[in-house]
């Protein structure tokens, strides 16, 4: 009996097995690298604009990335916060290949039910399925 019981559980190692080994090589040190550039764009910043600059601009930040769009036919819901970083010029793969809107059984979504949704005046899932 202990032992079918025991076999339900998946071992605790296996869980935590990206907290033990830590990440690839080539990923850290792409991380460290961003990390690296980062730091140095906001010295220049900081050089260039003065010292209120990259503090401003962070604060910027973490008040655009609370914004989002109201749900609708445009995607993009972090707009801003995808300008003031530049992640907006990038275009990937992603940005053009399986585009749920391209799709034959496509519905438009229904921006006021999201939106009562949002602000707690309705229940209910966000993008209903019409059917």
């Amino acid at each position: 009996m202990e032992d079918a019981s025991a076999s339900k559980y998946i071992p605790l190692l296996s869980i935590f097995k990206s907290d033990i080994v830590g990440s690839h090589l080539l990923q850290s040190s792409l991380q460290s690298t961003r990390r690296m550039d980062e730091a140095m764009k906001r010295q220049c910043k900081a050089n260039l604009y003065g010292t209120a600059f990259p503090p401003k601009e962070e604060l910027d930040r973490q008040i655009l990335s609370r914004f989002q769009r109201p749900p609708g036919p445009i995607s993009s819901s972090m707009l801003g916060l995808e300008a003031v970083t530049g992640s907006i010029d990038r275009f990937g793969f992603e940005d053009c290949l399986n585009d749920p809107r391209d799709s034959e059984t496509f519905t438009p979504l229904d921006m006021h039910h999201g939106m009562e949704v949002r602000l707690g005046l309705s229940k209910g899932p966000v993008y209903p399925s019409i059917i």
